[in-house]
């Protein structure tokens, strides 16, 4: 079993940049895919990005591609998601998850364990 904590969230203009941080406990993470998701309010969780278990091949959704970019130190037992380029539009609750499976999978049902989440806002 591994715990997850979320941090790095805030406030932000539009064009700025902000780093999720998820640090693990217990289980290594190096044993978990690793998945960053979100929610707004109202709205259903979304997949964000997520990373194989090297850190060798990422995934994104087509709404974060190109601005966001998910990464991960295995020996700090830490995941991250560096934000660039922020819009209204990704303001949410973000969540980090890990799945056992060792492929990277998008649907939020697939994950096992989750962080508490950290809230981004973005100003415009």
């Amino acid at each position: 079993q591994v715990q997850l904590v979320d941090s790095g969230g805030g406030l932000v203009q539009v064009g700025h940049s902000l780093r999720l941080s998820c640090a693990a406990s217990g289980r290594t993470v190096s044993s978990y895919t690793m998945g960053w998701f979100r929610q707004a309010p109202g709205k259903e969780r979304e997949f964000v990005a997520a990373i194989s278990r090297s850190g060798v091949n990422t995934y994104y959704a087509d709404s974060v591609k190109g601005r966001f970019t998910m990464s991960r130190d295995n020996a700090k037992n830490t995941v991250y998601l560096q934000m660039n380029s922020l819009k209204p539009e990704d303001t949410a609750v973000y969540y980090c998850a890990a799945d056992r499976y060792p492929s990277p999978r998008p649907l939020p049902g697939y994950y096992d364990y989750w962080g508490q989440g950290t809230q981004v806002t973005v100003s415009s």
